[in-house]
């Protein structure tokens, strides 16, 4: 029907339309044939498509790409060279022709018979009609050059302009190294001892690179380049890895989470770099610092309270109803409806939740997969929200300041405040009730997961020997750090010169031991303001080295320190001290390394914040014993040397304490800096508007400074890693108990890298809100292969053969 009606509607177009008198090898033909031909043949389809007889196959075929072949790149492209990071597009190096895979779909469906389209017409049985669908699809194996060699890391990829999920594609990329090998695809397609190495090119394969998407052709990529461009990268040997907080953040499976009506969103999938955050982040971190072989992770449980009495420490999550697939929350036994809940912050959670135990076993199998051993750390993190109704220990006020740092948690009231029960029994029934009895045979492994059947208790015990059986469960760890920071309890007494939170780190360390075994080592991270000794500010002259007992245990393995020493006094202009001492900038090189065994904390403190004002500086001495080491928090090099003794009101005991001079290493468990100017002044602040910690350094202007964050982790490097003779145990005869260095630099741990991946991390406020933290904070994630200034230009004067010379 659709023939002959076509056909005379062609008929009738085509001699009214075409030119009479055509000829097509040597027949004449008009016009109007020429319009009948093509009616037909166009009703004839339509034929076929509507009154196709019963079992007779219709057949629909997709658009097909006439050509295969890849076009090549353009000869003499330039081949960038890179300093720091850039973004870059790729020029094609290598490819086949277009891998074309044909699919065909067929469909059976029934239809009524009839002689009419009407309703009227006749009957007729049911028919089946048979549909073929032919379609095509493209893929592609092409090779695309990017820069010069050799470059630290590939990050992201774009695709006309939009970012590459790279977990859709095989990707393999070749970094440009002068002894890098063929690509196993290159070689196997054009033999053996025929494919070229590139040796000196960064560049990337795409294998089998699916092309639906981009229209059945190469799309234009786009690569974001890293590359180094001094040794600060090589140099780092350790390194803090957080947030501490996050339900998933540390899963190395990815997990989703139901939103209702079959709807799931990712919960620790953020990047489109190619695997979970965990993964993408370490594979980051591995790539920035070839030469991390060390990683104190961690992990957090929530305190509630300042006041140690009162204060719970408890595993927490972000809200209590989450559905999530395939794993489900759980830490020790306790699922989320016996879990803390974090309190909100802007109407969101202020925190994110205790990481899953799960997470955390599969985050040590992975770090000890990659030759990074794991030092575990336990950490404390206080929820204590605006609002609260909590009396404050240090000034009796109703309300204590809100999201406060650990090391604030102390008895009620505080020492030194009225009425405190600091030096008496009551002191350590408050410690005692924060530290809890759990004991280790509490806790039983079953496989990779940890249950408690101790008392009824949310305590410190209860949280440290939990991961010390959970890092069991794993596999194991090289270290494990009972706490960190808690000044403000290891200072207080419960008599005239004893510490019962000191005792039960003892104790705490041994159990600790016990359950890893000797093998694994065991310390506590002193904050750098505690680790030395107590000198309490309450006219009494004491002086207590009260962490002795802690350092001279058997079951310590290392004096581990927290070490945020200033390495500046830096001020605007020309008229301060500094430089008018002969200092050229904040970051002078020489500047930073002299003032760490230098400067405040060394030679001079400031008495009161007007004194540092008016930069007015009082020498460090030491009349009565001449001993100044024992006033210097940076003297760790005298502290570690010498015999310590105590001074109950400022008069010096006949006898040692028990620490044995250079018996053990000293580790800096942490190192950091904020990226922001005058970072170095007071590099243990941090920038974190709900926090009421929330500070910026000495005369800051709060304006961003990566270079001194880089150039204050550069000068400990560099000053430790020099190999000093008198750093060396050796010069005391106790000293066969240890043989190395003061300082072990391959337990400087730089703080810190992020689980969560740049740039995702910072920027994806919508899932993390610490995000905008990130601009002024502690983190080398997203900053490292930064190009400092000095730095691109030596090393552009290297990459050309420029040499300096002297006039």
């Amino acid at each position: 029907m659709a023939t002959l009606a076509l056909g005379a509607v062609g008929s009738a177009v085509g001699g009214a339309a075409l030119p009479s008198g055509l000829s097509v090898l040597g027949t004449a033909l008009s016009g109007a044939s020429i319009g009948t031909a093509i009616g037909s043949i166009a009703g004839s389809v339509i034929d076929q498509a509507l009154f196709a007889p019963s079992g007779q196959q219709r057949i629909r075929e997709g658009a097909r790409l006439s050509d295969l072949k890849v076009s090549s790149s353009t000869e003499g492209g330039h081949i960038a060279r890179v300093y720091g990071r850039v973004r870059l597009p790729g020029q094609l190096i290598w490819a086949t022709n277009f891998e074309e895979q044909v699919i065909k779909t067929s469909t059976q469906a029934a239809s009524s018979g009839g002689k009419g389209l009407g309703s009227g017409g006749g009957g007729g049985g049911s028919q089946s009609q048979n549909t073929t669908r032919i379609e095509y699809r493209y893929f592609a194996n092409t090779a695309f050059a990017v820069c010069e060699g050799d470059v630290t890391r590939i990050g992201r990829i774009w695709a006309d302009g939009k970012e590459l999920n790279q977990s859709d594609f095989t990707i393999r990329v070749y970094r440009g190294s002068e002894t890098q090998q063929p690509d196993s695809l290159i070689e196997a397609k054009e033999g053996a001892g025929n494919a070229p190495a590139y040796r000196g090119i960064a560049y990337v394969v795409f294998e089998r690179m699916a092309l639906e998407r981009f229209g059945n052709r190469l799309p234009q990529l786009n690569f974001e380049v890293f590359r180094t461009v001094d040794a600060f990268e090589d140099t780092v040997r350790g390194i803090t890895v957080i947030p501490a907080s996050g339900e998933f953040v540390y899963e190395t499976q990815e997990i989703v989470r139901s939103v209702g009506g079959g709807a799931t969103i990712p919960e620790n999938v953020h990047s489109a770099q190619g695997g979970t955050d965990w993964d993408v982040a370490i594979t980051q971190l591995q790539d920035a610092f070839p030469n991390v072989g060390t990683a104190s992770l961690f992990v957090s449980w929530f305190g509630n309270d300042l006041r140690a009495g009162q204060s719970q420490l408890r595993p927490g999550v972000e809200i209590l109803n989450k559905d999530t697939f395939p794993k489900t929350w759980n830490v020790g036994g306790t699922t989320r409806s016996g879990a803390h809940l974090i309190s909100t912050h802007e109407g969101r959670p202020a925190f994110g939740g205790t990481p899953s135990d799960a997470s955390v076993v599969s985050a040590i199998q992975d770090l000890n997969t990659r030759g990074i051993a794991v030092t575990f750390t336990p950490f404390i993190v206080m929820d204590v929200s605006a609002g609260n109704v909590l009396n404050d220990p240090y000034t009796g006020a109703a309300n204590q300041p809100v999201y406060p740092w650990r090391g604030r948690i102390t008895v009620d009231p505080a020492p030194g405040q009225p009425g405190s029960p600091d030096k008496s029994a009551p002191a350590a029934t408050q410690i005692a009730s924060l530290v809890g009895t759990a004991a280790a045979t509490d806790f039983s492994i079953t496989g990779e997961t940890v249950s408690y059947s101790g008392p009824v208790e949310w305590s410190l015990r209860r949280m440290v020997l939990h991961y010390a059986h959970l890092c069991k469960a794993a596999g194991g760890v090289d270290a494990f750090v009972i706490g960190s920071e808690l000044r403000g309890l290891t200072q207080v007494r419960d008599g005239a010169a004893s510490y019962p939170f000191v005792d039960a780190l003892v104790t705490l360390a041994s159990d600790v031991k016990a359950v890893l075994g000797p093998g694994t080592k065991v310390t506590y991270a002193a904050d750098w303001s505690e680790y030395f000794g107590h000198h309490p500010a309450d006219g009494s002259g004491d002086i207590y080295f009260h962490l002795d007992p802690l350092w001279s245990s058997s079951d310590i393995d290392a004096i581990a320190i927290d070490v945020y020493w200033p390495l500046s006094d830096w001020r605007d202009g020309e008229a301060h001290a500094d430089r008018l001492a002969g200092a050229s900038s904040i970051h002078d090189f020489n500047y930073l390394k002299g003032n760490i065994f230098g400067g405040e904390g060394y030679d001079w403190f400031y008495a009161s914040d007007a004194d540092r004002n008016a930069q007015t500086r009082t020498l460090i001495i030491d009349g009565a014993h001449a001993k100044p080491w024992v006033f210097r928090f940076k003297d760790i090099r005298s502290w570690w040397q010498n015999q310590h003794f105590n001074r109950p009101g400022g008069t010096e005991a006949g006898t040692s304490t028990a620490w044995v001079p250079e018996s053990k290493p000293i580790w800096f468990t942490e190192v950091g800096c904020p990226a922001v100017d005058k970072g170095s002044n007071q590099p243990n602040v941090f920038f974190d508007p709900k926090s009421s910690e929330s500070q910026t350094p000495y005369f800051s202007r709060t304006t961003r400074d990566d270079l001194i964050q880089r150039r204050y982790i550069q000068s400990f490097y560099d000053f430790f890693d020099t190999g000093h003779a008198d750093y060396i145990a050796g010069s005391n005869p106790a000293s066969s108990l240890y043989s190395g260095e003061m300082v072990d630099i391959t337990r400087l741990y730089v703080y810190t890298w992020d689980a969560r991946p740049y740039p995702a991390f910072p920027l994806a406020l919508n899932v993390w809100a610490d995000g905008g933290n990130w601009e002024f904070g502690h983190w080398l994630t997203g900053r490292a292969a930064g190009g400092p200034l000095p730095a691109v230009v030596g090393q552009i004067l290297n990459d050309y053969d420029f040499a300096r010379h002297s006039a």
